[in-house]
């Protein structure tokens, strides 16, 4: 089990209140979110094995370099002189991802990352790697490009919490989109994704991508069409696509997770017991994580 950590811990910081605080008044909110959303995966789940993937880099340079606009609404940049890659997250959530980190530490949980990638990317290589079923828990739809049924990696989405999830297969994105994990990929860049600064080709909605890639296969066959005058393009959506070919040039690379990050190397085995019964302990006490660690410690197979 591959865990979207950022995007788990944001669902856990939105989705409890922030009364929630430790004996000091710290709002840790979204440490006990994530911790029950943990003990809860684990219980429903039984996975062998489970890893936090970790986002040691939010917006690498590199996919920057390709779109300049993705993730460019996320920065907050409110003086000059500020750090231009600093994401605008809210203040009570900051300082909590530090315990986050301490505490999965503490368990025993893998927590692994890559400098200059996304948790994506992260997701990306190790279900590449793994002999055997993956399930990837994630709220961003841009995962669902890793669901292959042959080789029985599928995402669950979270609806409500995580007791709630969607099962995501390739049955399911067929009846939703008309498309497989992989056409899932193509199907975002054309149609684009405010959310992630993805322009998309103008005049191409979901809808019209899904029939596009029915019709053609893929992106390259897509170009291909555009320039094949025989093709059934229209010619309004041959000129839409001909005009973007700067960007569907490079889309592919921003859009399309890494399947070959350098990770450290790490354990991913669930642990019995906490790597760190003493620090639990101490971190428990000061954050007042008592009763969702408890919880998450029932769930391990002793």
């Amino acid at each position: 089990m591959l865990l979207d950590s950022a995007s788990l811990y944001f669902r856990a910081y939105f989705g409890v209140p922030d009364s929630v605080r430790a004996p000091d008044g710290t709002p840790v909110n979204a440490v006990r979110g994530l911790l029950d959303f943990i003990g809860r995966l684990i219980q429903d789940h039984r996975p062998d094995d489970l890893v936090a993937c970790w986002d040691n880099d939010w917006r690498p340079h590199w996919r920057v370099e390709l779109i300049p606009s993705y993730k460019a609404h996320r920065v907050a940049v409110e003086t000059a002189g500020d750090d231009p890659d600093e994401e605008e997250v809210p203040d009570t959530l900051s300082p909590q991802v530090p315990v986050i980190e301490e505490v999965l530490e503490a368990l025993g949980i893998a927590r692994v990352g890559a400098d200059g990638y996304e948790a994506d990317d992260v997701i990306g290589t190790l279900a590449g790697r793994a002999e055997g079923p993956v399930d990837i828990v994630t709220g961003d739809r841009d995962l669902f490009q890793l669901v292959d049924d042959a080789r029985r990696r599928r995402v669950l989405y979270p609806l409500k919490g995580v007791g709630t999830l969607q099962v995501t297969d390739e049955a399911w994105l067929r009846q939703k989109y008309g498309v497989d994990g992989p056409g899932y990929a193509d199907l975002a860049l054309l149609r684009g994704d405010p959310s992630d600064g993805l322009p998309g080709v103008p005049g191409v909605g979901e809808k019209t991508a899904a029939k596009l890639l029915e019709a053609y296969g893929d992106l390259a066959g897509i170009m291909a069409a555009v320039d094949d005058p025989r093709s059934k393009l229209t010619p309004a959506q041959r000129k839409r696509l001909d005009e973007a070919r700067g960007y569907l040039a490079v889309a592919p690379k921003v859009v399309r997770v890494a399947p070959d990050v350098p990770l450290p190397e790490f354990d991913p085995a669930l642990p019995a017991e906490p790597r760190d019964p003493e620090r639990l302990a101490e971190l428990a006490a000061r954050w007042g994580l008592g009763g969702a660690l408890s919880r998450l410690l029932a769930t391990l197979p002793r």
